[in-house]
């Protein structure tokens, strides 16, 4: 990649860390060839929504001239081959990543390589998703990925750039199905949530706010949001307004299955496995994730429009025959 392709690359992942003067300054010296470049690249939701939100001001420019085929046909031929390749590393990424049973991690996994692999050879998309594969956390992934690529990434600087990303956009790749409202995709969406650092705030769903764009649900929102969020639209719709759910029994004869609510008669909690449970706290200001164990939570629930497979179904009868029982 040349130099100033890369450059700009790496800094459309890096200007969001720093404070708004910087960021102003990054935008008037390149914002008019950002949009293009996204546009061209596979980040063009995350990040060209980032730019977009910003309390910038932007310069004065004749954007017909900065349309992704204006653009493109602007660059030397080397230019163009370089973007080409970017673009289609992308997609190998996301096929990649979606092979080895980590669909959820693709923006992570493009991101990471826009942001640093610009002097990387011989780049293998298979070799590359299987890091993903078997790295327990982001920490050992980010130091998996140094060793093998050679490369000094920064774990802190990435954790920045990734929120960012991520919570300025409703991450695609971690639907199993769009077409059903499911207690598996219910998880993933707590736990997206939790990656992405939305904050809590009575009234949201998962909305970004207007005044600072970042993402807040409430605590009921949080469970609100996944059901009226469309993956096909990618937007919020209002079809629930009120949390029902169904008290199903004590913590303990809950079933190990993700998507499953918990109750500490104030607040909801979505269990996410490994006896682990995400909630939006309001004490706390932002989505959370603690042990089930740590919490006060007392019960197990199920949420009115989400559907639960046949395990969730026996152990509400096994507790309903063992209640039966004694009384």
């Amino acid at each position: 990649m040349s130099a100033a392709v890369a450059v700009a690359v790496k800094k459309i992942a890096i200007y969001i860390l720093g404070d708004e003067n910087k960021r102003g300054k990054l935008f008037v010296a390149v914002g008019s060839i950002i949009a293009g470049f996204l546009g061209l690249m596979f980040l063009p939701i995350a990040v060209i929504s980032s730019i977009g939100s910003m309390n910038i001001e932007q310069p004065d420019i004749d954007k017909s001239l900065f349309t992704e085929s204006a653009l493109f046909e602007s660059l030397d031929s080397e230019q163009q081959a370089e973007i080409t390749n970017i673009q289609n590393q992308g997609q190998a990424i996301e096929y990649a990543m979606a092979n080895a049973g980590v669909r959820d991690q693709t923006i992570k996994a493009q991101l990471i390589y826009m942001s640093y692999f610009d002097e990387v050879q011989n780049f293998n998309a298979e070799s590359y998703a299987d890091l993903f594969v078997v790295a327990p956390n982001d920490s050992d992934l980010i130091a998996a990925i140094n060793s093998t690529y050679g490369l000094d990434i920064d774990y802190d600087e990435f954790v920045r750039t990734y929120t960012f990303v991520m919570n300025s956009t409703i991450n695609a790749f971690m639907f199993t199905d769009t077409g059903t409202k499911n207690c598996a995709d219910l998880a993933a969406w707590a736990d997206n949530a939790y990656i992405s650092g939305w904050g809590y705030m009575n009234g949201f769903i998962g909305e970004r706010n207007e005044t600072d764009r970042i993402r807040y649900a409430d605590n009921a929102g949080l469970v609100l949001g996944y059901l009226n969020y469309s993956p096909t639209d990618k937007k919020f719709d209002s079809d629930y307004d009120t949390l029902v759910y169904t008290e199903q029994g004590g913590i303990d004869t809950m079933p190990e299955v993700v998507g499953i609510g918990l109750f500490d008669g104030s607040q909801h909690g979505i269990y996410v496995g490994n006896g682990e449970v995400i909630y939006s706290s309001e004490s706390l200001g932002y989505v959370t994730k603690e042990n089930v164990s740590n919490g006060s939570w007392t019960s197990w629930c199920t949420y009115d429009g989400v559907t639960y497979p046949q395990e969730v179904t026996d152990a509400i009868q096994s507790v309903n025959e063992d209640s039966s029982s004694e009384n």
